[in-house]
């Protein structure tokens, strides 16, 4: 993972990636999953996005993890809570209420951090990592997470060479043979996006697709 990229994206405000509202599929899908109020749900790559917010409104325990400082304070300060904050071996921690952002590598992560964690929501992590991570970050999820664990992927579709990423292309076939070792999988959704995001379209795409996906650990 880029720590430097991604640091200096947050430093100068080019999170065109950052959604400034809840994200429709998590709402619509997220009750699927049958979870437990109180289930942990591991957020990868969270930034500061409102879903965090919305999961912990819905009952549940969330764990975010963000490299950058920047966007792990700018939500707890744009929320308007006062977190504590400690040090969990390589990570800061910032807990406030039922929410706790962990700032460091997501790679550095081990499943002694996720006691009680059973759930996973990830609407930017796969898709803002390059191919070879990919693959790194799908085998990390299957030794941090405990069997039984479900969640839910949201990924983006296009041509690849009509774009640079991040995010990046990630088509149903490498999802499918990414997850296909250690999960069971269920699409759930796919949608046409283009028309309704004008900055792909200014950035030469022809074509983006959305999908959703329903995960279950093996």
């Amino acid at each position: 993972m880029d720590r430097e990229f991604w640091q200096a994206r947050w430093a100068t405000g080019q999170i065109g990636f950052h959604q400034d509202r809840v994200n429709p599929y998590l709402q619509r899908h997220w009750s699927k999953l049958a979870l437990p109020s109180a289930t942990r749900v591991l957020v990868p790559l969270c930034g500061k996005s409102l879903d965090l917010l919305w999961l912990a409104e819905q009952g549940y325990r969330v764990l975010g993890v963000e490299l950058a400082q920047r966007a792990v304070e700018d939500f707890f300060a744009e929320q308007r809570l006062q977190p504590q904050v400690s040090q969990q071996g390589d990570f800061e921690v910032y807990r406030a209420g039922a929410i706790e952002l962990w700032c460091g590598d997501f790679f550095a992560l081990q499943a002694e951090h996720l006691l009680g964690c059973t759930a996973l929501y990830d609407r930017a992590a796969l898709i803002a990592l390059p191919a070879e991570m990919r693959v790194r970050y799908v085998a990390h999820l299957g030794a941090i997470l405990a069997p039984g664990s479900s969640g839910l992927l949201v990924t983006l579709d296009y041509a690849q060479a009509q774009m640079d990423g991040p995010p990046f292309a990630v088509a149903d076939a490498e999802v499918r043979r990414l997850l296909a070792g250690g999960w069971q999988l269920q699409l759930l959704e796919e949608c046409d996006v283009l028309d309704e995001n004008r900055r792909f379209r200014e950035r030469g795409l022809q074509g983006l697709d959305e999908r959703v996906y329903r995960l279950v650990r093996r």
